[in-house]
């Protein structure tokens, strides 16, 4: 790696220096050519570009092929960009407002001068017909935030306007957590991937007021080198900035219940009370006119929300609707006891409300150091947190069915989410002499996504009723204490560009930090399952009358504790750090005045710092991998560093050079990093960090409210016992794609524009897992469904005995590709209208989750779960439609009022989307996972073992044989028959599934 950065650092000190950027994720440019009255190109023309608003000036010089490029400019506008030369009329146009990320054209054309006069023409600004503009990608404008409809201001309410978007934040049929999002050139990921695929996803609450947004681009595929750190998509936004003229506002928005649902199939339902308030105040302006600007924003909100709706029993109440079958009696009683005897105090279990704060703040300043230098510096503050129920997992406990009529808990067994950040960005933008321009972006964000502070920790107690279900539960939520997540970002990155004849050269590296510090202490309180209410009450009256006893007089149904393994931690720390280095050139060439080409390489490398616990006990141990072969991993082994190369290259053909029809073409490789908690699951899974105790059915265990009490007294740091181990393959690469995208934009009748395009991806590298504990089949089902089975699941028993060895592997099958026709009206006679229709499909071998067994366990599979193949993606788009509108009409020469709507269709699950299984409810395999084994639907009667069946007295008595049942029922005439089917689940191979 250093020898690297040393030749890439070489490079950009020895580059000569000429002209200006070309298109960037934090400013606009503007290019064009300026010809004369006859029509021959113009060279040395000087062309001015003014930011009204603000007097920021911009300026480029035409080339000997009449081409001049303006770079790093402010996005927004108006802009009026002049040209002129001695011996010219000059000619200035107004009106012109830049998108971020585009490179705008604007051209002229100069008449010789026969009096001095200046010609003035109002242009248009369209950034869909732009000669550097290639794969597919969405501008927002300030427009479209302060228009489109709203109901949580985070950023996917305004990415929705591009037509490859999908749910969770994704695009393209990419996971929504492989996404790049930066804020002013600023990383602003949710790098760990626990949450949605964008920060604020863990609380839901946006982290920047769209108060604060001036433009935001979404690019699927965009083919500049520059842009990377993504498979999905790249979504950059860029912050509002002070302008000469002073400008607030204060505001409050109120959002009312009236709208919430209160019947769901003809059935009445209480949905609690909703309530929503946000006060907010911006403001803007000059601090030196011209030079210095100052923009401010800061918001508090706060939603309240039911918990859940769910009530106890009275007593002889049916358990339907939200009535639960759990006894308020029972539950009174219980609480009654807990801070009697050992104050603990649950608080209450119905009625509870999920309060989610939060604050925002936002501060950014611009200076103009003079007419080639531009400084701007934002910080950014997010601080929030929201209510979260009891988690029903299985892991801890037997599992528990929260939101159910069977189950209701205490308040205290409830959580907090924490989301907090804070960020801040500086951005140099220099032109250096007539044909250079450099950028320089440093940065620093900083993410809390830990939990709340969960008061007196009390161990956590699951009763359950007589079907063996849970009942009800109290105590400290089980996987709360020391629940910890805090991540940083520290980045650098550089472009320099040479403008010459027809050539745009840049080259730049790019540098990422990345650190975190995971913490998950799971049941360290310890845990006990109670076969009923009275075995609790029991085995406490014991304890109260014999601390010290050793046995309980009641058989629990299960105990778990989880514990610190090595001397001297307080709490199992999973430490991450990596180094994150690229470098990238490329050259986009104008072969002619209407045709541009781009081709660039980029190289990207991620280096781990070596923070694992290795176990030489399990590195002596041998596995299976998915192809029977006998393998052995290192527990010690963390991703190895790898240059990953990119080339990309595009076409941009403007057909007749008018800008009424555009073609273009793109096609290469996208790289980007995985979410951090895939590799961090690795850290803390080697059966040295952390000990864990279970026993099933036993008396050793009586109930006693320290949490510590049957925790090792003394650790050593030896194996544990028995555990989950994860680990990486040591070929495993980062992921990577690559995406082809062929797209036509037309200018239609009354102004509409079209733009038709169409996206294909083949996976790279991308992600699965195995299980490399898992033998080979023992045996196989008989008869036409003779998918294997397993009678044993593991491979090692022994000392230490393996639960399930994940590994981290890469595949190369996946893909996906997406249609999509977007037509937009700009504003006319007060009326804007936008939308679109698309279709996307997208195939993987697994899914990947936020950890390495819920993953594999997850994966809905026919055959062998170690070789899955290719399935419907769980971001697989399918249909989508949308329509925007919005209508402004400005009355009495000083406000105006605007109506706006947005529409969508796409799939839900109700409706059977394109992610839908149809699976065997237990372990119908046999190889350790429940609930993932696809049903195998017969093709025909001969598939199918029909048993005479008899009817109940009360409905005939009536007695079909085996015959009655293959051959169907009795045709009858006037009979209607229709039918429904839906093909399902991932292939089996050389079978035809389908419901009918």
């Amino acid at each position: 790696m250093k020898k690297a950065l040393v030749l890439l650092a070489c490079v950009l000190c020895a580059w000569p220096v000429s002209r200006a950027a070309a298109q960037g994720v934090t400013t606009a440019s503007v290019t064009g050519i300026v010809r004369d009255s006859q029509g021959g190109v113009v060279p040395g023309a000087t062309v001015v570009a003014v930011h009204v608003p603000s007097g920021t000036s911009y300026e480029g010089v035409s080339q000997a092929d009449g081409r001049y490029f303006i770079p790093g400019m402010r996005v927004g506008g108006p802009y009026k960009v002049t040209a002129g030369l001695s011996g010219f009329s000059p000619e200035s146009k107004d009106n012109i407002h830049l998108s971020l990320g585009v490179a705008q054209d604007v051209n002229f054309e100069l008449k010789v001068a026969a009096v001095a006069e200046t010609v003035e023409v109002t242009a248009q600004a369209d950034p869909v017909f732009a000669s550097t503009r290639t794969g597919a990608a969405t501008a927002i404008s300030r427009d479209d935030i302060a228009e489109l409809p709203t109901i949580n201001g985070r950023l996917s309410d305004l990415t929705r306007l591009t037509p490859q978007a999908s749910s969770n934040s994704s695009f393209a049929g990419q996971d929504g957590r492989v996404n790049n999002m930066t804020v002013d050139g600023a990383y602003f990921n949710s790098s760990f991937g626990l949450g949605e695929g964008q920060a604020g996803g863990r609380t839901l609450v946006a982290p920047i007021s769209l108060e604060s947004i001036e433009q935001v681009q979404v690019s699927i595929a965009p083919y500049d080198v520059r842009e990377g750190n993504f498979i999905g998509a790249s979504v950059n936004t860029v912050t509002r900035s002070g302008t000469n003229q002073l400008t607030a506002s204060v505001y409050h928005r109120m959002r009312s219940d009236g709208w919430v649902g209160t019947d769901a199939a003809g059935l009445s339902v209480n949905p609690g009370t909703f309530t929503f308030r946000n006060t907010g105040v911006w403001g803007g302006g000059p601090i030196v006119k011209n030079r210095l600007f100052l923009f401010g924003n800061y918001e508090n909100e706060l939603f309240k929300a039911p918990l859940h709706t769910f009530v106890a029993n009275s007593g002889g109440q049916a358990a339907t609707g939200s009535v639960t079958r759990v006894l308020a009696s029972d539950l009174d009683a219980l609480s009654a006891y807990l801070d009697k005897n050992f104050s603990y105090k649950t608080g209450g279990y119905q009625n509870l409300p999920a309060e989610t704060p939060g604050k925002r703040y936002l501060l950014r300043s611009d200076v103009n150091l003079n007419n080639s230098n531009r400084v701007s510096f934002r910080y950014s503050q997010l601080d929030s947190s929201s209510g979260k129920n009891l988690s029903s997992s299985t892991s801890a406990g037997l599992g528990r069915g929260t939101f159910s009529t069977a189950f209701l808990n205490f308040a205290a067994s409830n959580y907090s989410q924490l989301e907090n950040i804070k960020s801040s960005i500086g951005e140099w933008n220099a032109i250096l002499g007539q044909k250079t321009s450099n950028n320089f972006v440093g940065g620093y964000t900083k993410n809390d996504e830990s939990r709340g502070d969960w008061g007196k920790l009390f161990p956590f107690v699951d009763i359950l009723a007589p079907d063996g279900t849970a009942y009800t539960s109290f105590g400290t939520e089980p996987f709360t204490p020391n629940n910890e997540l805090r991540y940083t970002t520290y980045q650098a990155k550089d472009d320099i560009t040479r403008f010459a004849n027809r050539h745009s050269i840049t080259v730049g590296t790019t540098l990422q930090r990345y650190e975190s510090e995971n913490v998950f202490f799971s049941l360290q309180q310890s845990g006990y399952v109670y076969n009923s209410l009275q075995d609790f009450y029991t085995d406490a009256n014991d304890f109260l009358a014999n601390p010290n006893r050793t046995v309980s007089p009641v058989t629990l149904r299960r105990f778990q504790v989880r514990y610190m393994n090595i001397p001297g931690l307080s709490k199992p720390l999973q430490p991450l750090r990596v180094w994150n280095t690229g470098g990238y050139a490329q050259d986009e060439y104008r072969v002619r005045q209407d045709m541009t080409v781009t081709a660039g390489v980029r190289f990207d490398r991620a280096q781990f710092a070596n923070t694992t616990f290795p176990n030489p006990a399990v590195d002596a141990l041998t596995f299976r991998d998915e192809k029977g072969a006998a393998v052995k991993y290192s527990s010690g082994h963390l991703p190895d560093p790898k240059f990953l190369w990119s080339p990309r290259t595009a076409m941009n053909w403007d057909v007749g050079g008018k800008q009424s029809t555009q073609v273009r073409l793109g096609t290469g490789v996208f790289t980007g990093p995985p979410p951090y908690v895939w590799v961090s699951n690795q850290i803390g899974q080697t059966g040295l960090l952390t000990g864990f105790d279970q026993i099933d059915n036993t008396n050793a265990r009586p109930f006693n409210p320290n949490p510590d009490t049957y925790k090792p007294k003394t650790v050593t740091g030896a194996s544990a016992a028995s555990f989950e181990f994860n680990v990486s393959d040591p070929s495993f690469k980062f992921p990577q794609v690559w995406r082809t995208n062929l797209a036509v934009d037309r200018r239609l009748f009354w102004g509409i524009t079209s733009t038709t395009e169409y996206l294909f991806n083949k996976t790279i590298n991308g992600i699965y897992y195995i299980n490399a504990n898992l033998p080979a089949a023992q045996t196989a089902f008989a008869g036409v469904d003779n998918r294997p089975r397993w009678t044993a699941t593991r491979i090692n028993t022994g000392t230490p005995t393996i639960t399930a060895a994940y590994v981290m592997k890469n595949e190369s099958m996946g893909r996906s590709w997406n249609i999509s026709e977007m037509l937009s009206r700009p504003l006319y006679h007060g009326l804007t209208l936008k939308g679109a229709y698309s279709y996307g499909i997208s195939r993987n071998t697994i899914d990947p989750g936020s950890n390495a067994s819920g993953t594999w366990l997850g994966n809905e599979i026919s055959f062998d779960p170690n070789n899955p193949g290719l399935g419907i993606d769980n971001a697989a788009q399918g249909h989508r439609v949308f329509v925007q509108a919005s209508y402004n009409r400005q009355y009495f020469g000083f406000g105006a009022t605007t109506i706006s709507a947005f529409f969508e269709a796409k799939p839900s699950y109700p409706n059977f989307s394109t992610t839908a299984s149809y699976v065997f409810a237990g372990d119908m395999n046999g190889d350790g996972a429940s609930g993932n084994d696809l049903i195998y639907i017969p093709r025909n009667t001969s598939e199918m073992n029909f048993v005479a069946f008899t009817l109940p007295p009360a409905q005939g008595g009536r007695t079909f044989t085996a015959d009655d049942e293959t051959n169907g029922p009795e045709p009858r005439a006037g009979r209607l028959q229709e039918r429904f089917r839906q093909e399902t689940g991932r292939p089996v191979p050389s079978r035809h599934h389908e419901f009918q």
